[in-house]
């Protein structure tokens, strides 16, 4: 079953087309990549698959109710006047859940990505890392079907990322929600990924995919196998050919 897809969808800007026309069909529970140069429209795309913009043609057609599309960006976001605690409960209070109740699954959202005892921590003392976290905690306490991911790694060191990776991909296994995950890195796209999409130079286009059949959540040494290096391999020769489109 669908979760969400773009119907040949194209993005105009005043400054000229920022994206299509571009399709992408997302199953329910399925995790995919997109892949592309700067500029080519990934984050557009996330937009749309978001409800946040309205395409200037084509279609969107999403299936997750209200409250059940979340989003993470790739600064996190935060309250910073806010503890850890009471950003991840924004969107609960914000849908009308009782200010108990929502600081209760806050802690247990918290806890999931590996923050319990941080709950009273301002985002100021967070590092980089623990901040993402609770960007996630806040995207998962409303129990998403839809998870959008807009390069939430980006600023974070290699140790970091690789971590959080794992912790994405457990998180899922837990709920499996469907999830759409932007990134220039094509290791972390291959790691993270069932399918990966690769885009071509803006307005991006599909230049083509990769699926990435393994286990989720990956197994150790998964980055070190075989069909990894080939997978990886494969993102990057179509990442050169949508350059060159």
């Amino acid at each position: 079953m669908s979760v969400a897809a773009l119907r040949e969808v194209a993005v105009d800007y005043p400054r000229g087309r920022a994206l299509g026309p571009f399709s992408l069909a997302l199953a329910a529970g399925e995790i995919v990549a997109l892949v592309g140069p700067s500029g080519c429209g990934k984050s557009t795309a996330m937009r749309l698959l978001a409800g946040l913009e309205a395409p200037s043609a084509g279609e969107v057609a999403r299936t997750p109710g209200r409250g059940e599309t979340a989003v993470v960006f790739q600064a996190p976001t935060l309250a910073p006047w806010l503890s850890a605690r009471a950003n991840a409960a924004l969107p609960l209070e914000l849908a009308g859940v009782a200010r108990s109740e929502a600081a209760a699954r806050a802690d247990q959202a918290l806890a999931r990505v590996g923050l319990a005892g941080a709950e009273a921590a301002r985002p100021a003392q967070l590092s980089g890392g623990m901040a993402m976290r609770v960007s996630l905690a806040r995207a998962l306490v409303t129990g998403p079907r839809l998870l959008l991911l807009d390069e939430p790694f980006a600023a974070l060191d290699e140790i970091t990322r690789r971590a959080l990776a794992d912790d994405v991909l457990s998180l899922w296994a837990d709920s499996r929600p469907a999830i759409v995950f932007v990134t220039h890195n094509v290791e972390e796209a291959v790691y993270m990924a069932s399918r990966v999409v690769v885009m071509t130079t803006g307005p991006g286009r599909t230049a083509g995919e990769v699926p990435v059949e393994a286990p989720m959540p990956r197994p150790a040494g998964f980055r070190t196998t075989r069909g990894f290096r080939a997978r990886v391999e494969a993102v990057s020769a179509l990442l050169a050919k949508g350059m060159a489109a």
